[in-house]
C-alpha cells in the first residue's frame, strides 16, 4: 500500500540545516499495522508529517519515492494532496484538544471534513456526523454533537478526533502518539477501538509511539528510529523478544515491567548499587475521612468521598485510578493548594486542614510539603531560566543571601544531575528530562520531608523515565523523604512504591502493599486497571 524509499527531511534553522530524517526505507502492506517507535527527536513524527505534506515552514523533503496507490506523495500537487488528506490518508494527532477548534462544536468539525470531501450535503451532514460519532462509540452522540471540546474529557476528545479521521473511510490511518496523557483504561479503550475499526474496514495503519508495550500489543511490524534513521525493523515478536540493535535493546530494557527493578532499567554502565530503603513505622501523613464537594451548575459534585490513607517516614505510596477519580483533587488538598470540605490531614501529628489553603502559603510548615507537577513545561515560568526557577522557593521560604542562594542552586543542580551550564537556559531550550530535573530540584530546594509527585514521568521517553525514577529513588534515600506518587502507570507504581491506594469515583476501593494489590487484587476495579495495562516486551537474554 505504501512504499517509502530514501526519505530525507531537513529544516533550515538559525544554526544551519538540521537533518531530521535521514534516508529511511519503509513499506506498509494492505491491512497491516506498522509501529514506529523511538524517543523524542528520533524523527518518527516528522516522518508522518512528511507523508501528509504538512511540515512546518522551512522543512524540505527529498526522496527516491514515497508511493501510495501509484501516486508519489512528494511530487503530488497541493491540490492532489488536499484531496488525499482525509479521504485516502487520515491522521490522529497527539494532542486531541490542540487538534480541535476550541470555539467550534465538535459535531460541526466532523461535518467540515465530510463536506470538504463531498461525503455529505448541507441537508444530511448532521446525520452523517452523528453516525460517525456513534461509530467510535460516543454515547449520547446527538447530545455530544452540540458540545465544545472543553466540555469533553480527554478520552472523549480523542474519540471525536478519531471520528474526524475516519469520517471519509480512508484506506490508511496514521496515529501519532494517540494515547499520550490518557489514563490506562481510557488508553486501552481508545486503542481497542482503533484496532477494531482498522480490522472492520480493512484499513492499514501506522502507529507512532514511545510506548513499547502499546506497540507490542497492537502492531504487526515494528520500525525503530534513532537520530532520524531506522535502525531496526521486523515483526513485533522478533524486535521486542530478540532485538538486534543496541539502541533497541536499551529501549526494551528501560521499559518498566513486572519483576524489573529501578537499576535494571538503566544501562549497565549507569547502574549503581540500590540505596538502602526501609520505611519507618512512624506515620508522617495521616489522611482521615477527607471530603471535597464542589458546587456545580446542576448541584453538588462529590469529587472526594471520605478518603483515608497513611504514609510513613521514608515510604512511597502510590495513588492510582482513572482520570476524574479524585486523585489529583486529593493530592491538591494534601499539599494545601485546595481546602477540603471536611476531614483531617495530619502531618507529623498536626492537622494541616485546620489552616486555610490561602493562609498556608505563608505558614512555616509550607516548606515541609512540596510538589513536582505533571507537566514540567507548563509548571515552569517561560521567562525564567532554570537556575531562577530552582532559586524561587529559596527566595520565598529560606533566609539566605544572594551568594548563599546561588551556591544552594548549584548544589541542587548537582544533586539532581543537571549540568551547571544548563542553569542559564530557559525552559524551551531544555529537553523533557532536563525540565523534569529542574522541577524536582525546585521541589526539594527547601528540604521538604514529604514530596507529592503528580505523574512526573507521564510524557517522558522510557530511557529518560528510567533515569528520573532512579533519581527519585536516590533522593529518597539521601534526603530521607516520603513520597505520594500520583500516577496511572501501574508498571511504574509497581517499581517505585511500597504501598498503593486505588481510587474510583472519589473513594478508595482498595489499598495495601504493592505486591499484594498488584498480584492478587481484591476489588474488580483494581483488577480491571491491571488488565488494562499494556504488557511491555521482555527481551530474551542469551544464556
Amino acid at each position: 500500500m505504501l512504499s517509502i524509499k530514501d526519505l530525507h527531511v531537513a529544516f533550515k534553522t538559525r544554526r544551519g540545516i538540521v537533518d531530521a530524517v535521514r534516508g529511511i526505507d519503509l513499506e506498509l502492506g494492505s491491512g497491516e499495522t506498522l509501529g514506529i517507535v523511538g524517543e523524542s527527536g528520533s524523527g518518527k513524527s516528522v516522518t508522518s508529517y512528511a507523508l501528509m505534506r504538512i511540515l512546518d515552514a522551512g522543512g524540505t523533503i527529498t526522496a527516491a519515492g514515497v508511493t501510495y496507490g501509484g501516486v508519489d506523495l512528494i511530487k503530488a500537487s497541493e491540490r492532489q494532496m488536499g484531496d488525499i488528506r482525509g479521504r485516502e490518508i487520515s491522521m490522529i494527532f497527539q494532542n486531541p484538544r490542540a487538534a480541535l477548534n476550541p470555539i467550534r462544536k465538535v459535531g460541526h468539525q466532523i461535518e467540515d471534513v465530510l463536506r470538504r470531501h463531498n461525503r455529505a450535503t448541507r441537508s444530511d451532514a448532521r446525520a452523517k456526523a452523528i453516525e460517525a460519532m456513534e461509530a467510535v462509540k460516543i454515547r449520547d452522540a446527538e447530545k455530544r454533537y452540540e458540545a465544545y471540546p472543553f466540555e469533553l474529557s480527554g478520552g472523549m476528545c480523542q474519540r471525536v478526533v478519531i471520528a474526524i479521521a475516519l469520517a471519509c473511510d480512508p484506506r490508511l490511518l496514521i496515529a501519532d502518539e494517540p494515547t499520550t496523557g490518557l489514563d490506562i483504561t481510557t488508553q486501552k479503550a481508545v486503542m481497542d477501538l482503533v484496532a477494531e475499526l482498522i480490522r472492520e474496514r480493512g484499513m492499514s495503519a501506522i502507529v507512532i509511539t514511545h510506548d513499547l508495550g502499546l506497540a507490542a500489543q497492537y502492531c504487526d511490524r515494528i520500525a525503530v528510529m534513532k537520530d532520524g534513521a531506522v535502525v531496526e525493523t521486523g515483526t513485533s515478536i522478533d524486535v521486542f523478544s530478540a532485538p538486534k540493535h543496541p539502541y533497541t535493546q536499551r529501549l526494551v530494557d528501560a521499559t518498566p515491567r513486572e519483576g524489573a527493578t529501578i537499576r535494571r532499567l538503566l544501562p549497565a554502565e549507569a547502574r549503581t548499587p540500590e540505596p538502602p530503603h526501609a520505611p519507618g513505622i512512624t506515620p508522617l501523613l495521616e489522611v482521615k475521612d477527607l471530603v471535597k464537594t464542589f458546587e456545580g451548575k446542576s448541584g453538588p459534585v462529590h469529587a472526594v468521598k471520605g478518603v483515608n490513607f497513611t504514609v510513613h517516614e521514608g515510604e512511597t505510596v502510590g495513588l492510582v485510578g482513572e482520570s476524574g477519580c479524585g486523585k489529583s483533587t486529593t493530592s491538591s488538598m494534601v499539599v494545601r493548594l485546595l481546602d477540603p470540605t471536611s476531614g483531617q490531614i495530619l502531618f507529623a501529628g498536626q492537622d494541616l486542614a485546620a489552616t486555610p489553603a490561602q493562609s498556608f502559603a505563608r505558614d512555616p510548615r509550607r516548606s515541609a510539603i512540596q510538589m513536582v507537577f505533571q507537566d514540567a513545561t507548563d509548571s515552569l515560568n517561560p521567562r525564567h531560566a532554570a537556575g531562577r526557577a530552582i532559586e524561587e522557593p529559596l527566595r520565598r521560604m529560606a533566609d539566605l543571601g544572594r551568594r548563599a542562594r546561588a551556591e544552594r542552586v548549584r548544589d541542587l543542580a548537582h544533586l539532581v544531575g543537571l549540568p551547571q551550564h544548563l542553569l542559564d537556559r530557559f525552559p524551551h531550550q531544555l529537553s523533557g528530562g532536563q525540565k523534569a530535573r529542574v522541577g524536582i530540584a525546585r521541589a526539594i530546594a527547601v528540604d521538604p520531608r514529604f514530596l507529592i509527585l503528580d505523574e512526573p514521568t507521564a510524557a517522558l521517553d522510557v530511557s529518560i523515565q528510567a533515569v528520573v525514577l532512579n533519581l527519585l529513588v536516590d533522593l529518597r534515600a539521601k534526603l530521607n523523604m516520603s513520597y505520594l506518587f500520583v500516577s496511572h502507570d501501574l508498571n511504574v507504581v509497581r517499581l517505585l512504591c511500597d504501598h498503593v491506594v486505588v481510587m474510583q469515583n472519589g473513594a478508595v476501593v482498595e489499598a495495601g502493599p504493592v505486591a499484594k494489590v498488584m498480584d492478587a487484587p481484591s476489588d474488580p476495579y483494581t483488577a480491571s486497571l491491571i488488565d488494562a495495562a499494556p504488557h511491555p516486551p521482555v527481551r530474551k537474554l542469551a544464556a
